[in-house]
């Protein structure tokens, strides 16, 4: 392998951050100082090569320290890895955190998604441009996942260690704070305030949010934590996959596989090891569910997943968790410790001979990182593009070995199953749909958040619980993703089955309301323009599709009737192409909403 380094010398700093996540290097060949041992052999190779999955942490590190990624730091890691640096250059670029031009330390980040839009994100990104100076990068960039307190900003500031501060609702006055003053800025709300049933004895999957402090194991386990674990370890692997498929358990990431076959199929494969996989890279605009689970209650995600990973044969998880919730990176690390330090976790779990253990990969700003398989090429440390299917993860996931892939909210929802029992648990909500369900509402609403129902709740009494505001125009169902329906459709079940029934998809669970403040033409383009700047650009439909769409959008907006008929047209036959012939749900779902608002709002009418 011809790995092609450049001349450029990382700084002292540069060379601190990667040490302090692979240690100091062993030779010259990873950088150190020449000695006469070096001119004798080669040292490093298959062994450095087999860690490129510390390629994505490694430029976080970078990152982190410095505020952007040099040639030379680049260069640096590359040779303590054994990565080409062009290889790494494309993984570098393909993330919105990461910059490899030169910026200030501080970064603020300004979310200019659907929900922050509508709260006026626009007037938010022109004064806080217009008051602060060169010291601080501005980056309009897409969700960060708190729609519930549009419009929101995060600033990032790179040192050692490096400090964050979230500003939201923010007022131009508290985002420059946030940005100048990182450690002053107010401190963020408790995530029981994102959950507006919070502390409601009947809830299921929020029961604790609110009512525990998540940083104690002691209180967690005081509210029924590890019960589910113990009765685990009681049934068996094959007793815990027996219990979670007769619950009728399914994803509750949008695509809604029963839970139960894929663990099954796990399991049963012969070859070792299997991994186990947290999905908590939520990314669609309007979603914000896993963040108040990670953030209310961690332990409950640590619990869930050893009992999935006990199930499946896995002795090793990974979370991957969104680069944009430092909080609940926070309470997650602390909760992954405090577990291991406890014996919930490591070489015997409670004693049972049992060992697992997690770790956690940070994203860096990529919604399509949500998709399985991008997502473990994101971990591997390749560029985050979604791979043909088959073979599907259940045979050949992360690094080539059978992998089990959910959720935070999937996982979560296995811990009443086996403290309930599957019959009790499939007693709740449609035959088809089983369980509770969380639905993540904002926009026109007088109490955004997360709400827990059982699925067949009507949309109308979700949007009832939350208060929606006189005048709604629209509501979008699904996120970016989805689609729109009209106020005289307020009677949909929230199932999987009535949503698809009406024409429409539930999603992840996005409930968003717009009334007729909001211009709708607008909305569609920054959804258009979010799905071209999120598009891998791997497959033609996708990577052209998307740009199309957005430029057909942009003349529709500036010219409407029948000067706009043909570039309706136009999008019809670019929807289709991009439903049709995407390799994977980026593309596939790019023209949903898009075609919603125009078959049944009226859009441009």
């Amino acid at each position: 392998m011809d790995l092609h380094f450049g001349d450029s010398k990382p700084t002292d700093d540069e060379r601190a951050a990667v040490d302090a996540l692979l240690g100091p290097p062993e030779s010259s060949w990873e950088g150190a100082d020449r000695s006469d041992a070096d001119l004798r052999w080669a040292r490093g190779g298959r062994e450095a090569r087999d860690r490129r999955d510390l390629l994505l942490p490694g430029l976080h590190a970078l990152n982190d320290r410095i505020g952007w990624i040099s040639e030379g730091g680049l260069d640096y890691l590359c040779r303590r890895l054994t990565v080409p640096p062009a290889e790494a250059y494309g993984v570098a670029t393909f993330y919105a955190m990461f910059s490899l031009r030169p910026r200030p330390a501080t970064v603020l980040h300004v979310c200019t998604d659907l929900a922050c839009t509508a709260a006026g994100a626009a007037d938010l990104c022109a004064g806080v441009e217009a008051r602060l100076g060169p010291g601080v990068c501005v980056q309009r960039g897409p969700c960060l996942g708190l729609c519930e307190r549009a419009p929101a900003a995060l600033a990032v500031r790179a040192g050692d260690p490096v400090r964050t501060a979230v500003s939201a609702p923010a007022t131009v006055r508290e985002a420059v704070l946030a940005a100048t003053a990182p450690d002053s800025a107010p401190e963020e709300p408790p995530a029981a305030t994102a959950a507006p049933q919070a502390g409601d004895p009947e809830l299921v999957l929020l029961g604790r949010v609110g009512v525990v402090d998540p940083s104690s194991l002691d209180d967690y386990r005081a509210h029924g934590g590890y019960t589910a674990l113990r009765r685990a370890f009681e049934l068996g692997p094959a007793g815990v996959i027996r219990e979670v498929t007769d619950s009728g358990l399914v994803g509750r990431g949008g695509a809604a596989f029963p839970t139960g076959r894929k663990w099954q199929a796990t399991a049963s494969q012969p070859d070792h090891p299997h991994y186990l996989v947290c999905n908590a890279d939520e990314s669609e605009p309007g979603t914000f569910k896993d963040r108040v689970l990670l953030e209310g209650d961690p332990y409950a995600l640590v619990e869930a997943m050893t009992i999935a990973a006990y199930a499946t044969g896995a002795h090793r998880g990974y979370v991957y968790l969104r680069g944009e919730y430092p909080r609940a990176l926070r309470r997650l690390e602390h909760a992954i410790a405090r577990a291991r330090a406890r014996g919930f976790l490591g070489d015997d779990v409670l004693g049972q001979g049992y060992a697992f253990d997690i770790e956690i990969r940070r994203g860096a700003g990529a919604y399509i990182c949500g998709e399985e398989t991008a997502l473990f090429n994101s971990i591997e440390g390749y560029r985050g593009e979604p791979r043909s299917k088959p073979p599907f993860p259940v045979e050949k996931g992360l690094f080539g070995k059978p992998t089990v892939e959910n959720n935070v909210e999937t996982l979560v929802n296995v811990l009443p199953i086996l403290t309930m029992g599957a019959p009790a648990y499939a007693a709740i909500g449609t035959a088809k749909s089983t369980g509770p369900k969380l639905f993540c509402v904002c926009g026109s609403v007088e109490r955004p958040g997360v709400y827990e129902l059982p699925f067949g709740a009507t949309l109308g009494e979700v949007l009832e619980l939350a208060g929606v505001r006189p005048g709604l125009r629209a509501v979008l169902l699904g996120g970016a993703a989805g689609g729109f329906v009209r106020p005289d459709e307020l009677d949909i079940p929230l199932t999987f089955e009535g949503t698809r029934e009406a024409g429409t998809t539930l999603g992840s669970g996005v409930v968003m309301a717009f009334d007729g403040t909001v211009p709708l033409p607008r909305l569609l383009l920054r959804i258009a323009e979010f799905f071209r700047d999120e598009s891998c650009g791997q497959c033609v439909p996708c990577r052209v599709g998307t740009v199309r769409q957005e430029e057909a959008l942009h003349r529709i907006v500036e010219r409407t009737g029948a000067a706009a008929a043909d570039d309706i047209a136009l999008l019809r036959e670019v929807g289709r192409a991009l439903r049709d012939a995407s390799i994977c749900g980026l593309g596939q779902t790019a023209w949903n909403a898009v075609e919603s608002a125009i078959d049944r709002l009226g859009a441009y009418e």
